[in-house]
């Protein structure tokens, strides 16, 4: 099976995995989005939260379009939230430093032209396959799906 078709093959099952959640789920390459019923502002606070309350580090929260505004620019609500756990990502980066790009993991929350509100995470399984990370040593990048999961019910 060619590299594409295998990493097609296992975004397949994490978006099968995805699906079966309380929250309706689709697919980009190497991306997972989440349709949120609440606000982009709503959304990240449910996010964080639910982070914290799992152990887990808030290292940056970013609104893009608030400081778009502040430079003179419209643009529909955007945050970024950047979270992670050392003792879980430490791992990771030692098995495969270039993991480190995309470590703390991110959490983009924006609005769609038609006014939904998504969430967008680089896909775990992508992530695991993007930098060869052994199987055993990136299965915490799993819990991002189940987080985000429990935050937006």
């Amino acid at each position: 099976m060619q590299p594409v078709a295998r990493l097609f093959e296992h975004a397949t099952v994490g978006l099968f995995v995805w699906m079966t959640a309380t929250v309706t789920y689709s697919q980009e390459p190497g991306l997972v989005n989440a349709v949120s019923k609440f606000s982009v502002a709503e959304t990240i606070d449910k996010i964080e939260s639910t982070a914290r309350a799992r152990g887990l580090m808030i290292f940056g929260r970013i609104d893009h379009s608030g400081e778009a505004k502040k430079a003179g620019f419209e643009m529909r609500p955007t945050q970024l939230l950047i979270l992670g756990n050392p003792k879980t990502g430490t791992p990771i980066m030692q098995s495969a430093p270039s993991s480190a790009i995309d470590l703390p993991l991110k959490v983009l929350v924006w609005q769609e032209p038609g006014g939904s509100t998504v969430v967008t995470v680089n896909d775990p399984r992508w992530l695991a396959a993007r930098h060869k990370v052994p199987d055993d040593v990136a299965k915490p990048l799993a819990g991002l799906t189940a987080l985000i999961d429990a935050a937006l019910k």
